[in-house]
């Protein structure tokens, strides 16, 4: 807490005051300063200079430095400001500045010919060397990054899609790399500034060199070797004396745009050293020609041979070093570190809650490189659940697994295996379109539906699909399973987090009913069951405000079986939208005797009602409602089982392992816009003992 003022009082200070010294730099321009302050300001420059030079070697890589293009466009800024109050400076006369004087006699020993020569010399190394180069690379590596972020993003997708990352980290490396771009489209624009800085610190130098000798002639009545004298050399001096600056910051410029990603935090030094001077047999080549150059005649001796001494060192250092470098890299080889931490332990036993598992033949389909596109495919899937079920699927963790057989594919569900199938590679799914049909290859049944289909080769696909033939990829056999698993399984996935995060989401739009959730009505445990109920009958949960109404409206202390008939009461017309044809409604009645007598056999228990009949009439009641469907299906209709609301829980529970996809509707559930077609009646014989 002693730390959150302190950083404040810098926040504020840099808000203020970066701005401030912006401003002030326009201010340089236009009012003239005293001697003493440019000397400061001069001095200024090159402190910042080399500031920038040594941050740009020193960061790890080039986004850690993004405010660089800004920082340049400022730098350049406050150099040409500095030469307009220099100008007048000069030109004035009546002042001098020490720094200037300094450049102008002691680096340049006092001739203006020496001067101007290193001052060209400068001006070309910087406009026509450093820059050029700096302004090149920064266009290709512009080019190349905005080429590149589709790749990019789609990685990040296919990573985040397979549960490698979460939302969080996928957010913040879209972010990178549109930061990374960016930055290199700005510093493709801000190497103009440099050249345009080179160019007028040349057009400055002529001016005050023209200007200063007219004054001098003209106005001050000087021989030309005084005006010379008292303006060349100053000129020569103020010249030098923003080009070293300027070579500096855009040596930087080019340091940046050059740098590759490093871990070393030693940044540029860090990494030349190790690079440089990391192989043995480099150093002892070098030290070997060095001293035989240093051996040819009029050469000096020691400067040649003391630089192949100090090679051959290197040389001897870095094979002393190998064999202790293997040696103890070894072990740290054999043995992940961190591997038996507890954190890391806990990581790799969480039970994931949805996964697939591809056998290594097999992971060509989630390789972009290879033109794979199931993780592409299974990020629809999941939007395409959610529109369907209202359920927001968890995250497709999918890895390859060496144990699986040639060919297979594993769906687990927390954990457990809930599915598996085959995708030979190089061949595609064919389901004939008549079942007299022969299909050439390998015979095998569809894996969702159970159909008689062959695996093919994939470049009889066309030709079959030309006959009228169903032809399916690899990658749509595993989505059509993977969907299908995930609607059969929708109440295993769904959650109590995800309850919490759907009420959290209605608080906005429906807060009446939302914040009912978790009070004395509705527990979020009790919703988290109406809702695992609902889906386990593949009834959407979308609609949750409706859900929320009905449930919360029925009086405290209800059991579960009452809370989900009237969450389905709610949803009655939605739930026969899926069954009907063209307003006609099909369904199986129970004879109103054995209805009768199925309701008398109705018992309460602490799991909810179920029924306590004979065993012989249990076993009756399944064969005729086996019969009944089938003589349904037979005449091209889908069956669904008609009863009373006080029924159709305990007769869903009595049916889900015989018949787990036959709809059971209560008379409570019709829309009254729909009709209803009979296409059988459960009847149970008189001669059974019960009846």
């Amino acid at each position: 807490m002693a730390d959150n003022p302190v950083q404040e009082a810098k926040t504020r200070l840099a808000a203020v005051g970066i701005p401030f010294l912006i401003v002030s730099i326009v201010v340089v321009m236009v009012v003239p300063l005293p001697p003493s302050l440019i000397d400061f300001l001069l001095a200024l420059n090159i402190a910042m200079a080399v500031t920038i030079l040594l941050t740009s070697l020193m960061v790890a890589e080039p986004l850690q430095f993004s405010v660089f293009p800004t920082l340049l466009l400022l730098t350049t800024l406050l150099r040409l400001a500095l030469n307009v109050s220099t100008t007048r400076l000069i030109l004035s006369g009546t002042e001098r500045s020490q720094v200037i004087d300094a450049f102008g006699g002691f680096v340049v020993g006092g001739s203006v010919v020496i001067g101007l020569v290193i001052f060209l010399i400068l001006i070309v190394i910087q406009f026509s060397v450093v820059t050029t180069g700096a302004g090149r690379v920064a266009e290709v590596s512009a080019r190349f990054m905005l080429d590149a972020m589709p790749g990019k993003q789609m990685a990040i997708d296919a990573d985040l899609n397979s549960g490698l990352i979460d939302e969080e980290t996928a957010r913040n490396r879209r972010l990178a790399v549109s930061r990374e771009a960016d930055f290199y489209g700005s510093m493709d624009g801000a190497s103009k500034f440099v050249k345009g800085d080179a160019i007028a610190a040349v057009v400055i130098v002529i001016i005050n060199l023209l200007g200063g000798m007219a004054i001098g002639l003209f106005q001050q009545g000087m021989s030309l070797s005084e005006a010379i004298d008292r303006y060349a050399l100053m000129t020569v001096g103020d010249g030098l004396v923003s080009q070293v600056p300027a070579l500096l910051v855009s040596v930087a410029s080019g340091v940046i745009v050059t740098r590759a990603v490093t871990d070393e935090r030693g940044g540029f030094g860090t990494d030349l050293w190790s690079q440089l001077l990391q192989d043995r047999r480099t150093l002892g080549v070098a030290a070997a020609a060095v001293a035989l150059i240093g051996m040819a005649p009029g050469l000096p001796k020691v400067p040649f041979f003391s630089l192949a001494l100090l090679l051959g060192a290197g040389a001897a250092r870095q094979r002393k070093d190998s064999p202790a470098a293997s040696t103890s890299a070894s072990p740290q080889g054999t043995a992940a570190p961190g591997a038996d931490e507890p954190i890391d332990l806990a990581q790799e036993m969480r039970v994931e809650a949805l996964e697939l598992e591809l056998s290594p033949d097999l992971m060509d389909l989630v390789d972009t490189e290879r033109g794979g596109t199931l993780l592409d495919r299974v990020k629809t899937l999941r939007r395409h659940l959610a529109m369907e079920l209202g359920l927001v699927a968890p995250l497709v963790r999918t890895r390859e697994d060496v144990q699986l057989p040639r060919a297979t594919y594993s769906i687990r569900v927390h954990g457990v295996e809930a599915a598996r199938g085959i995708a030979p590679l190089g061949n595609v799914l064919v389901l004939a379109s008549h079942p007299d049909d022969v299909i050439p290859g390998e015979p095998t049944l569809e894996p969702v539906f159970g159909l008689p289909a062959s695996w093919v080769p994939e470049h009889l696909g066309p030709t079959l699909e030309a006959r009228g033939h169903s032809v399916i990829d690899r990658a749509s056999v595993i989505l059509t399973h993977l969907s299908e698993t995930v609607r059969s399984r929708a109440h295993d996935l769904l959650a109590r987090q995800d309850v919490q995060d759907l009420v959290e989401g209605l608080k906005e739009a429906a807060p009446s009913v939302a914040n009912e959730v978790d009070g004395e009505r509705l527990s979020l445990s009790s919703l988290h069951q109406v809702m695992a109920a609902l889906l386990e009958e593949r009834v959407p949960i979308r609609d949750l405000v409706r859900i929320l109404e009905a449930v919360t409206a029925v009086p405290a202390g209800a059991d579960q079986d009452t809370l989900v008939e009237a969450a389905r009461r709610a949803l009655g017309p939605a739930i026969c939208s899926q069954f009907s044809r063209d307003g006609k409604l099909p369904v199986i009645t129970l004879e109103p005797r054995l209805e009768q007598h199925l309701l008398e056999s109705l018992r309460q228990g602490e799991a909810g009602a179920f029924l306590a009949l004979d065993p012989h009439i249990t076993e009756a009641v399944l064969d005729e409602t086996t019969a009944v469907i089938a003589a349904t299906e037979n005449q091209g209709h889908s069956p669904v089982l008609l009863c009373s609301d006080r029924l159709r829980p305990v007769l869903r529970r009595l049916f889900a392992s015989t018949w787990p996809s036959l709809p059971v509707l209560s008379f409570n559930e019709l829309s009254p816009h729909l009709s209803l077609e009979p296409t059988g009646v459960i009847r149970v014989d008189n001669t059974q003992p019960a009846i």
